[in-house]
This record gives C-alpha cells, sequence and structure tokens, in this order.
C-alpha cells in the first residue's frame, strides 16, 4: 500500500505565509508531521507528498520523503494535484489526504481494515465550505461535494482506492476541470460502477484545518 499526501494548495482561508501542511499543533508536531508519523506508524512505507505553494518550506523541514511538484498549484485543484501522483506510480492499493488534515492512526486502520474502496467520513452537521455525502442502504457513497442538500455529513479528507480501481479512478481524474476537487473523480468512477464505501470515524480525531475555529477545535482535542 502507498499513500499520498495532497499538501500543494495555498490555503487562502486561513490566510498563512506558509503551507497549512506546516501548522504546528499543540503537540509541538506539525499537521503533516503527524500524517507522515501516522502512516508509517501504520506500516506504509512508500508515501508521496504532492507539493506547490512555498514547497521548499515543506522539503527542508522533511527532506526524506518522495516528491511531486505540481507547477500549476496556484490554478488547479486537488483532482490534478491527485492525478499527477497517480501518473507517477505504480497501480496499488492507494490512501491519500489531504494535507491540512489532522487525523489520529485509527482513522487510518480502519480504513485498511476495510476491504474495497473508501472515504471516510463523519456525522457531523456541515456548512458551505464543507465536502459532504449522502449514501444508499449498503453504506454506500452515491454523492459526494460541496453542494449536496441535507446531507449526512461531511467527507473528512482521507480516502483509499484499491489496486484494480485505480487505472479507472486515474482516467476520471483525468477528466476533472483544472479547478474540481478530487470528489468529482469519485462520482464518475461511481456512475461507472466503481463502488466506495463510507467509514464513520465520527468517534475519532479527525479534522480538515479550514478556518481559524479548526484550530481552536484542534486544541481542544489535546
Amino acid at each position: 500500500m502507498k499513500a499520498i499526501i495532497l499538501a500543494a494548495g495555498v490555503g487562502k482561508r486561513l490566510n498563512k505565509k506558509f503551507p497549512k501542511s506546516l501548522i504546528v499543533l499543540p503537540n509541538g508536531k506539525t499537521i503533516l508531521k503527524n500524517q507522515l508519523d501516522t502512516l508509517k506508524d501504520v506500516g506504509i512505507k512508500e508515501i508521496i507528498i504532492v507539493v506547490g505553494f512555498k514547497k521548499e518550506l515543506i522539503m527542508e523541514n522533511y527532506p526524506n520523503a518522495i516528491y511531486i511538484y505540481n507547477p500549476m498549484f496556484h490554478v488547479t485543484n486537488t483532482a490534478k494535484s491527485l492525478q499527477l501522483a497517480l501518473e507517477l506510480i505504480e497501480p496499488d492499493d492507494v490512501i491519500w489526504i489531504n494535507g491540512d488534515v489532522f487525523l489520529e492512526k485509527k482513522v487510518i486502520e480502519k480504513l485498511i481494515e476495510r476491504s474495497g474502496n473508501c472515504v471516510a467520513v463523519n456525522k457531523l452537521p456541515c456548512g458551505e465550505e464543507e465536502v459532504k455525502y449522502k449514501t444508499n442502504i449498503k453504506g454506500e457513497i452515491t454523492e459526494i461535494s460541496k453542494e449536496i442538500v441535507e446531507a449526512e455529513g461531511e467527507a473528512v479528507g482521507v480516502n483509499k482506492i484499491c489496486k484494480k480501481d485505480f487505472q479507472l479512478f486515474l482516467k476520471c481524474l483525468r477528466r476533472c476541470k483544472d479547478t474540481d476537487y478530487f470528489e468529482k473523480a469519485i462520482e464518475m468512477a461511481i456512475h461507472e460502477g466503481v463502488i466506495f464505501q463510507a467509514v464513520d470515524i465520527s468517534g475519532y480525531k479527525c479534522i480538515e484545518v479550514d478556518f481559524p475555529e479548526d484550530l481552536d477545535i484542534i486544541k481542544r482535542m489535546f
């Protein structure tokens, strides 16, 4: 199994002068260091980080990682960053994480334990900016985007694609527009018969940092 961390974005809403992945947590680790340690703790050795905005800051702090540069980070979104990474690796089971997600190890373990493709979700109320989801009676994702009305909760930015669906999912990413999030490719793949299970991680520490209020929530978690 491989892992990809998407850390190319500017993070305009937080107005930071450095990548969000380098925000320091109350335990002294950056968000990125927490992700790297967590992935290694569950046994994933091949970790690729997609960088863009002020990439040197990330690469200087973590020189031993594998890096892929998205030179169009200022005009593309997560679908194209993920596409870049999948284009350059051998097909395999892959977990990918948004670079601004704080999470505990159990979240990754839940995705590894679940067979097939999956999306980590919670069942909390969502605002306009959160990526939301709906499922069918089997717990399979049917919709996943920011525009969903009467959503079941938030898709937290931690996902898994299996080797058997790797190439089809990559084709869906290629069809995405530059401005699309990778969730658009998930919806495309679902329409072509690929199944993504929703994995509820509501009981575990996991939050995507989009606003200053999210950092306050993380502080309370510690």
